[in-house]
């Protein structure tokens, strides 16, 4: 897989994200199918949205014992999606299971991602609320070492951080990123953030961008835009 725009379908139902999908034609993107979405229709909605043609990014960020992950990850297996994630917080021995469960009796698999720290998640929140006194880069930099070290493909991180988690991890090692909005665009409740230009810069391997593309006028415009500034 090269770099890529993946648009988080954040949306509450099938008919709404059907109906946004429609309006690129022949295009089909890479989509994000996160919580939202999948507890209002369940696995029914990925399989829909992948006999269209996307490729899906299913986004349940799992962290439970390593047993649960690990029969719940084979269970995401059988929906065919092509990245699927859990919280590097849930340790190696819960990477390692998850990894386990999510490959198939033929050995192949999705991609396996980590999220690090969400990038809703400032050094304030993560020293006050999680009670972590070392700072972002050192706690995201030692989650995503632990991510790579169990066998996974890659992590979740702020654009931020790319450049240093491939300089840690090696460049193979991928880097998806959200927290990406427009110049011009409003952050949201986002707090590292960085434009698709800037992503590129620092070695994005994939940008997941949502309301500045779902909720623009024109969103087929707002995707080509960042489809322009971070991969061409």
């Amino acid at each position: 897989m090269g770099k890529d725009v993946i648009i988080a379908c954040d949306f509450p139902s099938a008919e709404q994200t059907l109906e946004f999908l429609d309006k690129f034609e022949g295009n089909k993107p890479f989509v994000k199918i996160g919580m939202e979405l999948f507890y209002a229709e369940g696995p029914e909605i990925v399989r829909q949205i992948k006999s269209r043609g996307h490729k899906i990014f299913l986004d349940l960020k799992l962290h439970d014992i390593p047993n649960t992950v690990k029969k719940s990850m084979a269970v995401l297996s059988s929906l065919d999606v092509d990245i699927c994630n859990l919280h590097a917080a849930g340790t190696c021995n819960m990477m390692k299971a998850a990894l386990e469960g999510l490959t198939r009796e033929d050995g192949t698999r999705p991609l396996l991602i980590a999220v690090t720290q969400l990038t809703s998640t400032d050094s304030e929140s993560l020293k006050n609320d999680l009670l972590i006194d070392e700072p972002m880069d050192k706690v995201v930099m030692h989650y995503a070492l632990n991510a790579k070290n169990s066998g996974l493909d890659g992590v979740v991180c702020s654009p931020l951080e790319a450049k240093k988690v491939h300089e840690t991890c090696g460049k193979e090692f991928l880097t998806v990123t959200p927290g990406v909005r427009f110049a011009d665009g409003e952050i949201g409740d986002q707090k590292r953030v960085m434009t698709p230009a800037q992503a590129k810069e620092e070695g994005s391997d994939y940008i997941v961008v949502g309301r500045p593309i779902t909720a623009a006028p024109d969103p087929v415009a707002a995707y080509e835009r960042c489809v322009r500034e971070f991969v061409d």
